[in-house]
């Protein structure tokens, strides 16, 4: 076939995708669908030359198009079945649904649908599949990847590697099970195509990922790198003083905003604030986190689709993989912490129509909140050598439950760690678990020291785009290091702003009372971790009732937008340690007073009501002796309570480290290092009731937990743990 045939094949495979008549139809009209020049050089290369391509383009640009029209073409001639190598569900029922509508018959293997595998895999091997979706977590999986890849590799007519900045540990969104489609690459039979695309890769990102993807090193891959703007977007920067005027302006303003779109927040917390205050502010508004249930994403995600919601709430949840032609606006009440990333989320706006608002909106919690995240970055070379010493010391796999008490880590940081020593060789997953594979291994310090230092300067970037004079587009084009970058005329630098940064009174008065509404509950801890036998700990399975903290309550927590900007700076290692705050001290008695009136509280006069507290205990603090002592003292106070003493640390222990990681280490660092002086375990005899345990704050709930079973043994009724802060 001539290239002017294949090309004509291609654009009656694209009319079909986006269900217009074909050219060829006869009943076309001139001008019809036809693939831009960019598309055609992409599909060319894959189909008729099968070489590799690394296309780098803006959202919206039609890479799917490329992959789909590519497929038809060389399914047509024979190949085997694309696999698609795609990161969120949401951008896999997008991408099924769109190649229905040209005749690709496309199915996907992902965490969601485990009962369907054996049937997919037997359609695939039959042929009847033309595109298989596959989440990169899979690549990782052991069946699938000693079992299901090497077939799939070798029949493979075409794979596609989607978002796949995300290969890179350069870039802003590294996901190691990515480094597993190296072994995949390696595996494919000479002259199958390859396709790699994302939107969001600068030239660093974009020289890893084709060398990665074995399409660098002076071959002949075809790199077509397009121009980043988006001529539909105007973006805009409002400084707002603070989070209440953040939040209503969005009850103001949200209703002039173009069509339905996204909210963005930095954490859930922030994200089910706003949706609760929208809501009772009249506005039509969902959440959507990492901790919303599949299916209420995916009714969301239906809603948003079908315009039946003004905005969804979202975290970076929603960041890839969500297709809107029509998205009227993205909106970010705090500002992530990349420009990269932040241009990703904003590409969501605008795809197919001519004008969509993306605004910016900063906050003073920001910084705090980038911090926190990058604490969860690639562990230090101790923790690494330590979680190798003791895989190689097993005489068995070893699971992630197994492994966790022996090493001072979080599973999701855990995980993450082993994923990147097995792409690295070092390590390897098995069934059961995960074993050291003996091979020597070296600690790239100064690729992690650089990665962390880029970082700080994509943080630097985001404080730059919010102040900046210049165009905003432009700025963020050139972050990508997009050669043509130049000013865009729409945004508000450009084009002077088009909105207000008034706010009404009412909106104001409302918002600065959802915010200042005091008290979070906390769920005690009911079970002990696994595998605290291996660090020499006898307790294990339920919490026993009779030694169980009750549900507890917090003023706030660290993460949300209102008493988390409140306690923040007041909680940090680095602030001086003193007397509660007289506003702090007025908010915890609002705490008390909701929790005593509340379903169960003992002064609810419910039937399920329990009794109410006969004492405060106060929890033996290492940084924060005067504030912890001084709230415990001013709760007794105004509850006209004793304050019955104190649990604390034996001689020594309160230098002890505890460290921040998993909740087996935790414990052992909490082991033996608490003690109930003689004084306090006589008044909890004589108690006849429940008491009070007051601590500062609370992340994994273990050390209430200890205080919880000291003082329960000692002959309290009960413990009700009342802290400041919920960390997280």
């Amino acid at each position: 076939m001539s290239n002017e045939d294949l090309r004509t094949a291609a654009d009656a495979v694209l009319a079909r995708l986006v269900g217009g008549p074909s050219p060829d139809s006869g009943g076309a009209p001139p001008g019809g669908p036809r693939l831009r020049e960019d598309q055609w050089r992409a599909i060319e290369a894959l189909v008729a030359e099968k070489r590799r391509a690394l296309v780098v383009q803006r959202t919206g640009w039609g890479k799917s198009a490329v992959y789909f029209v590519a497929t038809a073409l060389l399914r047509e001639r024979g190949s085997g079945p694309t696999v698609i190598v795609s990161p969120l569900l949401a951008l896999m029922r997008n991408q099924v649904e769109s190649a229905e509508r040209a005749g690709i018959r496309a199915r996907t293997i992902n965490s969601s649908n485990t009962e369907e595998w054996d049937t997919i895999q037997a359609e695939v091997a039959a042929g009847e599949v033309d595109v298989l979706l596959v989440s990169p977590e899979r690549l990782n999986n052991p069946d699938f990847r000693d079992q299901v890849l090497p077939k799939l590799a070798a029949a493979t007519g075409l794979l596609v590697v989607d978002e796949a900045h995300c290969i890179s540990d350069w870039g802003h969104d590294f996901r190691p099970d990515y480094r597993r489609l190296r072994t995949m690459l390696a595996d494919l039979p000479p002259g199958v195509p390859v396709l790699a695309t994302t939107a969001t890769a600068n030239a660093r990102v974009t020289a890893d990922v084709a060398d990665q993807l074995g399409t660098g090193g002076g071959s002949d891959a075809l790199v077509l790198r397009g121009a980043l703007d988006r001529e539909s977007l105007s973006l805009g920067v409002l400084q707002l003083p603070n989070a209440a005027h953040r939040l209503a302006w969005l009850a103001d303003h949200l209703d002039e905003l173009p069509g339905s779109g996204i909210i963005y927040t930095l954490t859930v917390a922030a994200a089910e604030e706003v949706t609760a205050y929208l809501r009772h502010r009249g506005h039509t508004v969902t959440s959507y986190t990492g901790k919303t249930e599949n299916a209420d994403r995916q009714q969301a995600e239906e809603d948003l689709l079908a315009n039946r919601v003004k905005a969804l709430v979202a975290t970076s949840a929603l960041g890839m993989g969500f297709d809107k032609p029509d998205l009227g606006f993205v909106v970010h009440l705090g500002s992530p912490s990349s420009p990269i990333a932040y241009y990703q989320q904003v590409g969501r706006a605008g795809r197919g129509v001519a004008h969509a608002e993306v605004l910016l909106l900063p906050g003073k919690e920001d910084t705090a909140i980038w911090n926190y995240f990058a604490s969860l970055a690639f562990p230090p070379e101790e923790q690494v050598r330590r979680t190798l010493d003791v895989l190689a010391q097993a005489d068995r796999p070893m699971s992630l439950p197994a492994l966790e008490p022996l090493v001072e880590l979080r599973r999701s940081r855990l995980e993450t760690m082993l994923k990147v020593l097995d792409v690295d060789g070092a390590v390897r997953r098995v069934q059961g678990g995960w074993i050291s594979t003996g091979r020597p291994w070296t600690y790239d310090t100064e690729r992690y020291a650089w990665v962390a230092k880029q970082r700080q300067a994509e943080q630097q970037a985001m404080r730059e785009y919010a102040t900046t004079a210049g165009c905003r587009m432009e700025f963020l084009r050139r972050q990508l290091d997009d050669e043509e970058a130049a000013p865009c005329g729409r945004c508000d630098n450009c084009a002077g702003g088009r909105f207000s940064d008034n706010v009404s009174s009412a909106a104001l008065e409302t918002a600065r009372g959802e915010l200042a509404r005091p008290g979070v509950e906390v769920e005690p801890r009911k079970m002990w971790p696994t595998g605290l036998a291996a660090v020499g700990m006898t307790l294990k399975g339920r919490i026993p009732a009779g030694e169980l903290a009750a549900p507890g309550r917090a003023l706030g927590r660290l993460s949300d937008i209102g008493w988390g900007n409140r306690l923040r700076p007041m909680l940090a290692p680095q602030a001086p340690d003193g007397p509660v705050p007289d506003d702090v001290a007025k908010a915890v008695v609002e705490v008390l007073a909701d929790w005593a009136k509340g379903p169960g509280g003992w002064a609810s006069g419910s039937s399920d009501a329990g009794p109410r507290p006969v004492g405060v205990v106060t929890m033996a603090s290492r940084s924060k002796p005067q504030l912890i002592q001084s709230l415990g003292a001013r709760i007794a106070e105004i509850g006209r309570l004793p304050l019955l003493g104190s649990l604390e640390y034996v001689d020594g222990a309160e230098t002890a480290h505890v460290p921040r990681s998993n909740s087996a280490q935790r414990l052992r660092a909490l082991d033996g290092t608490l003690t109930l002086p003689p004084a306090l375990a006589s008044a909890l005899q004589e108690a006849d009731g429940p008491v009070l345990l007051v601590d500062d704050s609370t992340e994994t709930g273990w050390t209430l937990a200890v205080g919880a079973r000291m003082l329960r043994r000692a002959g309290a009724k009960g413990v009700l743990p009342l802290v400041l802060a919920v960390q997280g």
